[in-house]
């Protein structure tokens, strides 16, 4: 039926008849000459209707925004001083012969080149959101990106492999979204949070080399980045180290971004992350960021000031200075905004000095805490932040969690600021980095126990093997992420793969031997067969072509996503469902009234 893509009719065509379709973006009546911008999911060309084809003008006259048209026309150059350089068919025009309404629109709720629509509406009228044309080209970047992984994973030998939906549940970390049996009474599966035992089974089977893209699902509560259903590039490899893995799919992440959007990726720096936690808090710095903590803990131990030395003497506290660069010109407004700010991740407060003059020392200085802190310790504040005159000095004191959740906020916090821009304190660029040797374990205080920090199929590292009896917390992992402007684009490791080290992972975990067959039996199983060194990683897809269109959320490059309160506004799930489905199910609820409102 149609000869062209209408966003793709250019100059090349010029003097030829083409038959376009799409939707009405715009109509204009000039004085008697009628312009329709027809657009799809190429992009618009420019439709001129004359009145001297009656019929024709008749039915333009008739045409809104988003009626579904058919155009016939002849391709011609725009008249001098009229061309547009933005668009493919910029150049051209198409004089309209032939205008047919295939389907006429009712008024649409919002127009589709309003940039200031509440997400509400446009989850609620999603179909029409996805006809934008920036939506359009998310999804279209996306298709792109997914195929650039595909061709990079099938050049290198790596097989398509589709795992269970409907799966075991084996809850470690999020919850799991249960689905119940109709053919056995009171039993579950789970929607899988990961492909992760069954590509580590298909390793034991011999797949030397698996990926899947793939759905995930999480019960969790929603960020912007995150969704309780997301789609996840899963890969896995037999016989690989994991400097051979990192270097392969940080290849194949370079050739997705300088194929699909044209962007050469500079040089991915390395860094532990015992390295990351200190300088910057996060396991996933943004290096955009000019701002790196000072350790200031063994300075403060002495110190009088209790709010300082307090978490300097306790175990597992920590006391940092954040030094901000020409910070004095701040104002108190300003300066009680961050303290408002870091409570969010628990801090109690937020100190600071003000560096009018260094040379003076104590008396250069502007704060209310300066008085409470001696002059050795003021002296080596100054000397390792390299303080200059004009800087602001923000602490953080506490538990080491809190500080590096707070003051690593507060450093991405004003480093995107308009001011940190404005001071030199953010890079406009792309900042990869690997982060690797993770430790194994993580002390969960309130049970005291310790829990996986990856997961518990995760191999530590060479040597670390009995650390997890006698020191869990020093034990290091075999674990990576991939970091990219500050996300955690993805992570992987080297998997365990004798069952003999798995079970002293589970025995750590203080998970029985009885739980350890309930939940694991068949990997432990199956590992007892030869099974070969291994390791994968897996890429968060929904993340990565937020990055690549630098949208403000995950929601924006997911054609049907969820909101964060896990709803779809679009078709109203989820939803009740009748008595009748339950009793197939075997469940009631305990609340019908409540859950019927």
């Amino acid at each position: 039926m149609r000869t062209s893509y209408c966003g793709l009719v250019s100059d090349a065509l010029m003097g030829q008849t083409v038959t376009l379709m799409g939707w009405a973006h715009r109509r204009r009546d000039h004085g008697g000459v009628i312009f329709i911008d027809l657009r799809d999911r190429e992009g618009v060309v420019q439709i001129v209707c004359d009145p001297d084809r009656p019929d024709m003008f008749k039915t333009a006259e008739g045409v809104r925004n988003e009626f579904c048209l058919k155009v016939v026309g002849l391709v011609r150059a725009r008249p001098a001083g009229t061309e547009n350089t933005n668009l493919v068919s910029g150049k051209i025009e198409v004089l309209c012969h032939e205008l047919e309404v295939l389907n006429p629109s009712v008024t649409p709720p919002f127009q589709l080149d309003d940039d200031n629509l509440s997400e509400t509406v446009r989850l609620t009228h999603r179909v029409l959101d996805l006809r934008r044309p920036q939506m359009q080209k998310n999804l279209m970047l996306r298709y792109r990106v997914a195929m650039e992984v595909r061709k990079f994973l099938d050049a290198n030998g790596f097989v398509d492999i589709e795992t269970p939906m409907l799966t075991k549940s084996t809850p470690e970390g999020a919850r799991d979204y249960l689905v119940p049996s109709r053919v056995h009474d009171g039993m579950f599966f789970a929607l899988p949070q990961s492909p992760q035992l069954f590509k580590q089974l298909l390793m034991v089977a011999g797949f030397d080399r698996y990926y899947q893209i793939t759905k995930c699902f999480r019960d969790e509560d929603l960020r912007a980045d995150r969704q309780p259903e997301f789609t996840q590039i899963d890969i896995e490899t037999s016989f690989l180290t994991e400097e051979e893995i990192r270097s392969m799919f940080e290849g194949m992440i370079r050739s997705v971004f300088k194929n699909a959007i044209g962007v050469d990726l500079p040089a991915y720096p390395v860094m532990p992350y015992s390295e990351a936690m200190f300088k910057y808090g996060s396991d996933k710095p943004d290096l955009r960021v000019k701002l790196e903590f000072t350790e200031l803990t063994d300075v403060m131990k002495t110190v009088d000031f209790k709010v300082f030395s307090g978490p300097a003497t306790m175990q597992g506290g920590r006391v940092v200075a954040l030094r901000v660069p020409g910070g004095a010109e701040m104002s108190r407004g300003d300066i009680d905004g961050y303290t408002e700010f870091v409570k969010i991740y628990g801090a109690k407060g937020l100190a600071w000095i003000k560096v009018n003059d260094v040379a003076k020392g104590r008396e250069g200085l502007q704060s209310p805490i300066v008085k409470n802190l001696h002059d050795a310790a003021i002296a080596e504040i100054l000397a390792r932040t390299g303080a200059c005159n004009g800087d602001l000095l923000f602490f953080g004191a506490d538990k080491t969690k809190v500080v590096n959740d707070a003051i690593g906020a507060l450093r991405i916090k004003i480093g995107h600021s308009a001011f940190g821009r404005q001071k030199g304190l953010f890079e406009d660029k792309w900042a990869p980095l690997w982060v690797v040797d993770f430790p194994m374990f993580e002390h969960d205080e309130a049970e005291d126990r310790w829990n996986a920090c990856h997961h518990p199929f995760t191999s530590p590292k060479d040597g670390h093997e009995q650390l997890m009896a006698t020191d869990p917390g020093a034990c290091v992992a075999k674990a990576y992420d991939m970091v990219l402007n500050g996300w955690e684009l993805g992570g992987g490791s080297i998997r365990i793969h004798r069952a003999d080290v798995q079970a002293k992972v589970f025995e750590a975990l203080k998970i029985t031997p009885e739980e350890q067959r309930i939940k694991f039996g068949f990997l432990l199983d199956a590992l007892q067969y030869g099974a070969p060194p291994h390791g994968g990683l897996a890429f968060g897809l929904d993340r990565l072509i937020t990055l690549m269109t630098k949208a403000e959320s995950i929601r924006d490059v997911i054609a049907f996503p969820k909101t964060q309160r896990a709803q779809c506004l679009l078709t109203g799930a989820p939803s009740n469902v009748d008595e009748k489905q339950l009793r197939e199910l075997h469940i009631r609820l305990r609340n019908a009234a409540a859950a019927a409102q």
